[in-house]
């Protein structure tokens, strides 16, 4: 049976109607034809398709559409167009931690959500950040750099 649910989704008042089982990552991807959130493993795992969900990030290939009644949902879609979002995707490019990009849009909700919560980590609250996404191209060395120098160029937009 298909219901309709209302939510934000990168700062615009959404609905759509849907098996509310349906997974949050098919209804962005294939509703709003939002691809920059993806999948990889589909079980939870790699954090490839993660967004923030009123602020703290989820895996959206575990999470059910009806789950997402009034929540705000949040993109890499939507942050790069902020100035915490443009800030973290430039460190990435300029510190060398985009290869094949696939999990990079995860990473960087990662990081947007461990800056939020701590805007200058170590380099062990980097690595604890971001534990729940993997990446078998760039390596965490260059991804963990990154993240601390958008550290140092966003202070104080977190």
């Amino acid at each position: 049976m298909e219901t309709k649910i209302d939510f934000t989704l990168n700062g615009q008042q959404v609905s759509v109607t849907t098996d509310p089982l349906r997974r949050l990552l098919d209804v962005i991807r294939e509703d709003f034809g939002l691809t920059g959130t993806k999948e990889g493993c589909g079980e939870g795992e790699c954090g490839a398709c993660s967004v923030l969900k009123d602020g703290k990030i989820i895996t959206t290939c575990m999470v059910p559409i009806g789950a997402v009644g009034g929540s705000d949902i949040v993109t890499i879609d939507g942050l790069k167009e902020t100035e915490q979002g443009k800030t973290i995707i430039e460190a990435f490019a300029d510190g060398g931690a985009v290869q094949c990009g696939f999990c990079i849009p995860g990473m960087v909700m990662a990081a947007e959500d461990l800056l939020r919560s701590n805007p200058h980590p170590s380099e062990d609250e980097i690595r604890k950040g971001i534990s729940g996404n993997i990446c078998r191209c760039t390596g965490y060395d260059l991804i963990v750099e990154s993240i601390a120098l958008a550290s140092e160029r966003g202070d104080g937009l977190w």
